[in-house]
């Protein structure tokens, strides 16, 4: 066996171990009763040490000096995965890594029984260990790759990105924003106020494997369940999502449904041939939003997708009209809750936490100050009075997870879809597109994103050089800022 053969065969043997810990994550969200969490917390932190002692082995440094690398861009981009990875992996101590599985998994229960008590709290005793463990993650890997602790973060879910390059392009964004919002709320206040779609939750459930079936979700591979907080994991041959329903709003839980079943199709697109291999994996998290904000946003809050689901809720019942559905997803307006906020207000959300987290991390911001900072913030931002801890600091589980650097690839995501979205029109044709969409047909669009996204894993070095690749420019905010003058103003 050579020394890249054995390299191959060691990896995928790490990533068959976190694919198991992922689906304890799964159990974890949706079927775990609240007297495991013990157990589970051990589970992840044995498959964690796992996996992290194959990618650190010192044996897999020899590996990765000695190997010799195909003349194959795959090849080459899938060594270059391994480093990546190796780097990282040396970077933070077995000790530290079973500390983190630890405290992540008391830190999201915690979490839990603090959103039921609508308390912080609750979650903050268990919150700030996790944070000072991620802090020391943080400087640990920024120490390896040269970067600084926050830039680490950001690496592990968007490579290559830093805080500088999103700080410029949020500004330019925020200044669109400011400019804009207020053009377009004075517009929708001439819109006829109508209530929510009230709807019974077994019937959303019906309606949202309906939507599923028709955009293409294989449920020969794939599965549906609810948890607090909506979320997509799986494989190539077993991608979930789930769900949250609310009786008082029906389409809110549809918006999720497609939400996460674009992420699903990313996984499930993802190139067969190098599965269990780095380079197999998705470009990062932008690139993962960037699918599942295409088939929501661009797609799904769409003119003609909204006349293919005022169909399903007629079918359901439930009566109203293309209109109605239309203007209750795209209607503007701040608000507290980031999962239910529009796509123009979004981004804002976005940009609070961006600045908050870098806080966190640089220790600016302490954990116990958080909820302080947070209404100081939300109102700065959005013009909110603060809110109670449910719809504030507590809404969120990435950071009560130990996911910092990842909220930033939200909205480079909403931009990055904007600007696929933009070239696929081109491909497709933007009138036939438009005509499979008013029936629910995501076909051509998956086909594109397969064929451009999806297949392509890892094989550019970055998100941004797969951006570029795809649309012909990098990624910036002027394909988002057409979108929204066209949808919102035009």
């Amino acid at each position: 066996m050579t020394a890249l053969q054995e390299l191959e065969k060691r990896f995928a043997r790490a990533i068959r171990i976190d694919e198991a810990a992922s689906w304890l994550h799964w159990d974890q969200s949706v079927t775990m009763p609240k007297g495991g969490i013990l157990d589970r917390s051990e589970q992840l932190a044995v498959l964690a040490e796992a996996s992290h002692a194959i990618i650190s082995n010192p044996e897999i440094g020899d590996l990765l000096a000695t190997a010799s690398v195909k003349d194959d861009v795959w090849y080459q981009a899938n060594f270059r995965e391994m480093q990546r990875m190796h780097t990282a992996a040396t970077a933070v101590s077995p000790e530290l890594v079973t500390a983190l599985a630890h405290a992540k998994a008391k830190s999201e229960t915690a979490w839990r029984l603090a959103r039921n008590e609508n308390d912080f709290n609750v979650v903050l005793p268990a919150f700030e260990p996790l944070v000072n463990l991620v802090r020391e993650e943080a400087a640990a890997l920024g120490d390896a790759k040269a970067l600084s602790p926050y830039d680490a973060l950001l690496d592990q879910y968007d490579p290559g990105r830093k805080a500088n390059e999103i700080e410029t392009i949020f500004d330019r964004l925020s200044q669109f924003l400011a400019e804009i919002i207020p053009e377009i709320i004075e517009k929708q206040g001439k819109w006829p106020s109508e209530p929510a779609i009230r709807a019974d939750v077994t019937d959303q459930r019906k309606m949202g494997i309906r939507l599923l079936k028709t955009i293409g979700f294989d449920f020969e591979h794939g599965r549906m369940d609810e948890s607090i907080h909506p979320f997509s994991t799986g494989t190539i041959e077993d991608a979930r999502i789930t769900a949250r329903w609310d009786k008082d709003d029906a389409l809110s839980g549809l918006m999720a449904v497609l939400h996460e079943a674009g992420h699903a199709a990313y996984t499930r697109g993802q190139p067969k041939v190098w599965r269990n291999q780095p380079v197999g994996a998705a470009a990062g998290m932008t690139m993962h939003e960037s699918q599942s904000l295409t088939f929501e946003m661009q797609a799904g809050r769409s003119r003609e997708m909204s006349s293919f689901l005022s169909g399903i809720l007629n079918e359901a019942g439930y009566r109203t009209s293309a209109d109605y559905v239309r203007r209750a997803l795209q209607f503007v307006q701040p608000s507290y809750v980031r999962v239910e906020a529009d796509e123009v207000t979004y981004p804002i959300h976005i940009i609070l936490r961006f600045e908050l987290e870098q806080g966190l991390i640089s220790g600016d911001l302490q954990p116990k100050d958080l909820k302080t900072a947070w209404n100081d913030h939300l109102e700065t931002h959005l013009g909110l009075p603060g809110p109670d801890d449910l719809e504030g600091c507590l809404q969120d589980i990435h950071w009560f997870d130990g996911a910092f650097g990842y909220f930033p690839t939200y909205t480079l995501g909403a931009l990055t879809a904007a600007q696929l979205f933009q070239t696929a029109e081109k491909e497709i044709g933007k009138e036939k597109l438009a005509t499979e969409l008013g029936n629910g047909d995501y076909s051509s669009l998956q086909d594109f994103m397969a064929r451009e996204i999806h297949s392509q894993g890892c094989l550019h070095a970055s998100s941004n050089d797969l951006i570029a690749a795809v649309t012909g420019r990098p990624l910036s905010t002027d394909a988002f800022e057409t979108h929204i003058k066209h949808r919102y103003l035009d």
